[in-house]
């Protein structure tokens, strides 16, 4: 890649193993892996790929707040709860 800067704290990869590794990356989100019949542009990998770690992100949030509500509503002495809060530590 023409744009590369040399020195000592870039590591050299190859354009090869780039492809390689933006093929793989396509391999792994799923709404790239739906699209397997054309082959899509290393932009559009990393733009799916930035998007989908977002969702997850926003996925995680949601989820953890749902936990600290159902955590909040239950009786803290029951031990049903104390398995939960165990199981989270």
């Amino acid at each position: 890649m023409s744009g590369r800067r040399s020195g000592s704290a870039v590591s050299s990869i190859s354009d090869d193993q780039i492809t390689h590794l933006v093929f793989k990356l396509q391999q792994l989100i799923p709404e790239l892996c739906a699209r397997r019949s054309h082959k899509a542009s290393s932009s559009k990998v990393l733009q799916e790929t930035c998007d989908y770690i977002r969702n997850l992100h926003k996925e995680i949030e949601d989820l953890s707040d749902r936990l600290s509500q159902l955590l909040a509503s239950i009786d803290t002495d029951n031990d049903q709860a104390a398995i939960v809060r165990s199981l989270l530590m």
